[in-house]
């Protein structure tokens, strides 16, 4: 979520303190989309606030009001955002599951104040945390954290086998919540994104990488170290050697809620 701009003012450890695990239906198949009301319906955040699966007719206000909260939009990977025709296409509303795209509204009353979305790939079970802005005036509502858990219980109910994102390195503050959340640091992209860095101005930008295995160790395969390069090898070690026997259902800060 490189351009998560909120600063969350509790952590994912006690939102998980309030949230247990829970299996992929049954009945389903990996990689559905679950009852997404249900789960927004206990999501933990402050009072009067609540999370809603965006519907068609808040394309437009939705685009307007990023405008606002968030001007350095209109270029980079999250400019679809601001497009009426990649909503249209690619988005998700509850009648058209074959889509990938997800996203979720903060409301505080009936206004919208905030947005997050994440994107499926069904063929690799993982999920991309992309985005999430929200108002200057509703900042500190415990919405990064409780974004990236809401990210997290949907995709461990679809079977979702890895969560991976990007923070901006001009600010700490989303770095924060992904550590917050048990996300791991897997690297510095060069260039990967494009942001406006002063009006008129784009360049292309470093930002962190993060991900999150939501599997056992025991579902990971074990690269063979005669078939890594001194650096790959290096930095495989300094990154995952002390999670090679850790499951994922150890992890304190598991983020499900029912």
């Amino acid at each position: 979520m490189s351009a998560l701009m909120s600063i969350a003012m509790d952590t994912c450890p006690g939102i998980a303190a309030r949230a247990r695990s829970h299996a992929p239906a049954a009945s389903g198949h990996p990689g559905d989309w679950p009852d997404l009301r249900r789960i927004a319906g206990r999501a933990p955040l402050t009072q009067g606030y609540r999370f809603t699966q965006m519907q068609r007719n808040e394309i437009a206000p939705l685009i307007r009001r990023m405008a606002t909260w968030f001007p350095d939009i209109a270029v980079g990977s999250a400019s679809c955002y601001t497009r009426e025709d990649f909503y249209s296409s690619r988005v998700h509303f509850g009648e058209d599951p074959g889509r990938h795209v997800l996203v979720m509204l903060l409301k505080h009353g009936d206004e919208v104040v905030g947005m997050f979305s994440c994107e499926r790939n069904l063929e690799s079970l993982s999920m991309h945390a992309r985005i999430g802005v929200v108002s200057d005036l509703h900042r500190g509502v415990r919405f990064v954290d409780t974004a990236l858990a809401f990210t997290e219980a949907v995709s461990r109910q679809m079977g979702i086998g890895l969560l991976h994102g990007e923070a901006t390195l001009k600010t700490p503050h989303v770095q924060r919540a992904f550590e917050r959340c048990g996300w791991r640091l897997i690297g510095i992209t060069p260039g990967y994104d494009r942001e406006m860095v002063a009006p008129g101005v784009v360049k292309r930008v470093y930002e962190a990488a993060y991900a999150k295995v939501l599997v056992d160790a025991s579902d990971l395969l074990q690269p063979d170290r005669e078939n890594m390069t001194p650096n790959a090898l290096a930095l495989f070690d300094r990154l995952f050697t002390d999670q090679r026997d850790c499951p994922a259902s150890s992890s304190p800060d598991r983020a499900n809620w029912q």
